[in-house]
């Protein structure tokens, strides 16, 4: 994932928040609902760190069902190859999900946010768990379904991050001070890693909505 200087994620941030959101279909609705609910509508660490359990799960499903597919195409060395190159896709993807979720784990801990165990680790290992299942079925049903559902859950993400960061312009003042900051990127601010979140968010999108378009014409 590229790094963006503090000139371009600012500009980044702008083109976000001038761009409407997609028209989300309903299955991202019920989720963005559903979540609004459970942890309130307001922009929090927690309530994103709870996204970010849930925005693993497709580069997970999608993995482990080119992993399947690989099995039964090894005699067909082309076609097995470009399953592989998407399961290395997922991978990335994966990871780089994963360092948003350890960010803000270490921001939640170094700020002393106190978060019950049912509400933001047994509730968001079950959303999890029902999501992967339906990402599951939408990729082996119709691969386009679960692609659309990951741009929607992703311009979601996007958006709210860059939100979250015009409502808090006290991160431009905050250092970011990390375990991760060698893996992730060094950057000056917080406000600026989360601007970083928020277009890796966009390029994730960008990467379900090419995928969309070749299933759509495959």
């Amino acid at each position: 994932m590229r790094r963006l200087s503090p000139t371009e994620l600012r500009a980044e941030q702008v083109r976000t928040l001038a761009t409407p959101r997609r028209p989300y279909g309903w299955l991202a609705r019920l989720l963005f609902r559903g979540l609004d609910l459970v942890y309130g509508r307001p922009r929090t660490l927690s309530k994103f760190k709870v996204l970010e359990l849930i925005a693993r799960v497709p580069y997970q499903a999608w993995e482990q069902v080119a992993y399947v597919a690989i099995t039964h195409t090894s005699r067909v060395p082309d076609f097995a190859r470009r399953v592989f190159d998407r399961v290395r896709e997922a991978r990335a993807q994966q990871d780089n999900e994963q360092w948003h979720l350890l960010i803000l784990e270490e921001l939640i801990y170094a700020r002393g946010l106190r978060e019950g165990v049912v509400r933001y680790w047994l509730l968001p290992q079950a959303i999890a768990f029902v999501y992967y299942q339906i990402v599951w079925l939408l990729y082996v049903v119709r691969p386009a379904w679960s692609y659309r559902l990951n741009a929607d859950f992703e311009d979601h993400a996007e958006h709210e991050y860059m939100e979250f960061v015009r409502e808090n312009p006290d991160l431009d003042g905050e250092p970011f001070q990390s375990l991760f900051r060698e893996d992730y990127g060094p950057f000056t601010s917080l406000g600026d890693v989360f601007r970083q979140i928020g277009y890796d968010e966009r390029v994730h999108k960008e990467e379900s909505l090419a995928r969309l378009a070749n299933a759509r014409f495959a």
